[in-house]
């Protein structure tokens, strides 16, 4: 899950997520695993606002596709006034996008999910020609809201169980770029229960 994997994020945001997840799902702190996951129903992930938020600054900084391309089924000219043809290959930079301040702001490269919510603290979704990780227009993914739905049922789960933390915090960590962001030499993290 991407979100653990970025523990060098503020302490106060997996704070804030774990006391967000606490009060959405009615579930006493005692909760068995059985009992807590059966509490996670739609509407509990519908109000998940800020691990929603968090998530998607998470893949705003660390898109899984950190460079992607698409090929022009017809001669074309981009906002930029650039000319392509049909054929050509263009690519694009999830990963470079996520850190443009003309885009996030002069802080953009630093992790603050509460740039996705609004005053009352509820998600607002960005431009998906804005924020890439999805992609946009007629090659958005389909199964975009089923992965947040995944993605926050997991977390919630899992920080509600256990706290992480780097297996060695003095590592710098290094990214791979492939086909998908990877971590250089991998990243231990040690699970240790709540």
């Amino acid at each position: 899950m991407v979100l653990l994997l970025d523990l060098q994020e503020p302490l106060g945001a997996r704070k804030k997520i774990y006391q967000e997840v606490m009060e959405v799902i009615e579930a006493s702190e005692d909760a068995a695993f059985d009992v807590f996951s059966r509490n996670i129903i739609d509407e509990s992930l519908n109000n998940m606002h800020y691990l929603h938020a968090a998530l998607s600054e998470t893949l705003r900084l660390y898109p899984v596709a950190p460079i992607d391309n698409k090929v022009c089924f017809s001669d074309d000219i981009l906002p930029g006034g650039y000319i392509v043809r049909k054929g050509d290959i263009v690519f694009y930079q999830p990963y470079a996008m996520g850190r443009m301040e003309c885009l996030w702001g002069e802080d953009a490269e630093i992790f603050r999910p509460e740039r996705w919510l609004d005053d009352d603290g509820i998600f607002q979704p960005q431009s998906p020609y804005k924020f890439s990780a999805f992609q946009a227009g007629p090659r958005i993914c389909v199964g975009k809201e089923v992965a947040y739905r995944q993605m926050k049922t997991f977390a919630a789960v899992l920080l509600r169980f256990f706290k992480f933390k780097l297996g060695d915090e003095k590592k710098v960590v290094h990214y791979k770029t492939s086909t998908t962001l990877l971590v250089d030499g991998g990243l231990y993290l040690e699970a240790l229960h709540r």
